[in-house]
C-alpha cells in the first residue's frame, strides 16, 4: 500500500503514524494504535471541557453595562450586557494558553492520522471523540443569556 493512498482502506502494513519511525506492519501494532489513537480523542476531548470549567473558574472582573434601547410605544428600555473578562498576565491565562497550545497541537495530529485514510484509524478517532464527549460534556452546563442577540 502506498502512503499515497488517497482513498479508504483497511490495511495493517505499511501504514506510516505521524512519523517517520512510526509505522503499522502488524495486526497487533494497529489494535495497539487503534487503542492509542481512540484514547487520545478522548483526551482531546475532555481537554476542551476542562479548559471551559477552568475559565469559567478564573474570570474575575464581572461588568454590567446598561444602554437605553427604544421600547414599544416610544418607551425605552434599558438593555443590560454582562462582560466577564480575566486578566492578561495571571496565572490562570497562562494555564489557559498552554492548554489551548496542548490542544491545537492534539487536534492536528487528529486531523493527520485520520488523513492516513486507513478506516481502522478513523473508526479510533471518531469512536474516542464521540466516546471523550458522551464520559465528559454531560456536566457541561449550558447557559443561556436572554440579553444575548446572537443566538
Amino acid at each position: 500500500l502506498s502512503w499515497q493512498a488517497m482513498t479508504f482502506h483497511f490495511s495493517y502494513e505499511n501504514v506510516p503514524l505521524l512519523f517517520s519511525g512510526l509505522t503499522i506492519n502488524s495486526p497487533g501494532e494497529m489494535a495497539g494504535a487503534f487503542v492509542a489513537v481512540f484514547f487520545l480523542a478522548m483526551f482531546y476531548e475532555g481537554l476542551k471541557i476542562a479548559r471551559e470549567c477552568l475559565l469559567r473558574k478564573s474570570q474575575v472582573s464581572i461588568r454590567y453595562n446598561s444602554m437605553p434601547v427604544p421600547g414599544p410605544n416610544g418607551t425605552i428600555l434599558m438593555e443590560t450586557h454582562k462582560t466577564v473578562g480575566q486578566q492578561m498576565l495571571s496565572f490562570p491565562h497562562l494555564l489557559q494558553t498552554v492548554l489551548h497550545i496542548i490542544q491545537v497541537v492534539v487536534s492536528y495530529f487528529l486531523m493527520l492520522i485520520f488523513m492516513t485514510y486507513n478506516g481502522y484509524l478513523c473508526i479510533a478517532v471518531a469512536a474516542g471523540a464521540g466516546m471523550g464527549y458522551f464520559f465528559f460534556s454531560w456536566k457541561k452546563a449550558v447557559v443561556v443569556d436572554i440579553t444575548e442577540h446572537c443566538h
